[in-house]
């Protein structure tokens, strides 16, 4: 077993979701991949309002996909969005177009090496608030939800160095 990363779960406010899948222009050639999904907010959006081919949220916590689930199945995405239970660590995750993920630095800097082996040049990956140590963004933007500041990341591998 590899290592199991302890990333606290908060969920993604929806003005940042629509940002990031905003930036990384996703679309319905996507196959968009979130990295501890949680709720599955993201994969449900990319999939209703992006029209993206597929979305699959990677998560390890049970309630967390037993939530994710039922929220894919009350938003009548079930077959286009879906779940892989795993930790993002082992997850194949090399036919994504769009990765998005909301991790911390340390996390965000171990993840590299996998990013980097698995995804085709072109990839988008967006991170909410923590950046890619190494890795030059293409694009950083500022989101307001309201209540707070979020910071938007987008990458893309093959430019990012």
């Amino acid at each position: 077993m590899s290592y199991v990363p302890h990333v606290p779960y908060v969920p993604t406010p929806e003005k940042v979701v629509r940002r990031m899948l905003e930036i990384a222009k996703a679309s319905q050639d996507d196959i968009v991949y979130d990295l501890g999904c949680g709720d599955g907010r993201i994969i449900i959006t990319a999939v209703k309002d992006f029209n993206v081919k597929k979305a699959i949220g990677v998560e390890i916590n049970d309630e967390r996909i037993r939530e994710a689930l039922a929220n894919i199945e009350k938003n009548g995405v079930t077959g286009r969005a879906s779940i892989v239970k795993g930790n993002f660590f082992e997850v194949d995750i090399s036919e994504a177009t769009v990765v998005t993920m909301f991790l911390l630095t340390n996390v965000n800097e171990m993840l590299k090496p996998k990013l980097e082996k698995e995804l085709k040049p072109g990839t988008r990956v967006v991170s909410h608030e923590f950046e890619i140590r190494g890795w030059n963004p293409k694009e950083v933007v500022k989101v307001e939800d309201g209540n707070m500041n979020h910071t938007v990341y987008l990458y893309v591998i093959g430019e990012h160095k």
